[in-house]
Order: structure tokens, then C-alpha cells, then sequence
């Protein structure tokens, strides 16, 4: 029964992405050429929404479903890791049209052929856990 609450907030996601068309190939190549306002006022949406959940929870001082308090912790300085893992994830994102949420997304939607990519990015999460050690952090 615990887990019940997570699938109904993954439902309630995939309907929302799939209402706001935020899972639709088209939108995000109309993004990626500046095209469309559509999806950048989506990831607006989200990352106001998230900044404003992250100082409720600091305001708040919420804590989690163990009872345990919620602490964000501060983000290393350096940029050059972040500017090359934006530059993969971007180029992902573009080639595929879907980033991870969007993937599982089309899947439900029937678009079976999103398993293909599904496979692509958690063997690159592999792989990354496999090298991690080897690269510069």
C-alpha cells in the first residue's frame, strides 16, 4: 500500500505530460529551433514550482516519508562538469525527442519503440557508474 501513492503520482505525471504535450517529438524539436514558446513555458512552470517546493520545505521543515528532516546540500563550484553533462543529456534529449520522463510516457502511450532509448539512457547510467571512479570529479 505504500507504494500505491508513487504510481498514482506517476499516473497523475504521465497524464499531465501527455495533456501538455510535453511528450510530443514535434514540441521539442519546435523548442530546440525556437520555434515555439510551448516548452520552455513548461520547464518554467516546473522549475518555479520546484523552487517553490524546495523553500516550503526549508520553511517548513518538512520532513521525509522515515520521518527523517529533508537537507539539500550544496552543489560543488565547478561548471565544466555540469556545461558537458548538459551538452550529453541536451544531445540526448534532442536525437531522441524525450528526456527520461517523456520515455516512459510514450511508452504507455504505445510508442514502443521509446524501449529502444529506455535501454540507451540506463546503459549509459551503467556505464557512467561503471567509468565514474576513472573520470575527473
Amino acid at each position: 500500500m505504500k507504494g500505491l501513492k508513487f504510481i498514482l503520482a506517476g499516473v497523475i505525471f504521465g497524464i499531465i505530460m501527455a495533456k501538455s504535450e510535453a511528450i510530443s517529438w514535434y514540441r521539442i524539436q519546435e523548442m530546440f529551433r525556437f520555434q515555439s514558446f510551448h516548452m520552455y513555458g513548461i520547464i518554467g512552470t516546473a522549475v518555479t514550482l520546484g523552487v517553490l517546493a524546495v523553500f516550503l520545505i526549508k520553511k517548513l521543515g518538512l520532513r521525509d516519508t522515515e520521518g527523517n528532516p529533508i537537507v539539500f546540500l550544496d552543489k560543488d563550484k565547478s561548471w565544466k562538469k555540469y556545461i558537458l553533462g548538459g551538452t550529453i543529456f541536451g544531445l540526448g534529449w534532442a536525437l531522441t525527442g524525450a528526456c527520461p520522463g517523456p520515455m516512459f510516457v510514450n511508452v504507455g502511450y504505445g510508442y514502443f519503440a521509446m524501449l529502444i532509448v529506455i535501454a540507451g539512457a540506463l546503459g549509459g547510467t551503467y556505464l557512467y557508474g561503471v567509468i565514474k571512479d576513472k573520470l575527473p570529479h
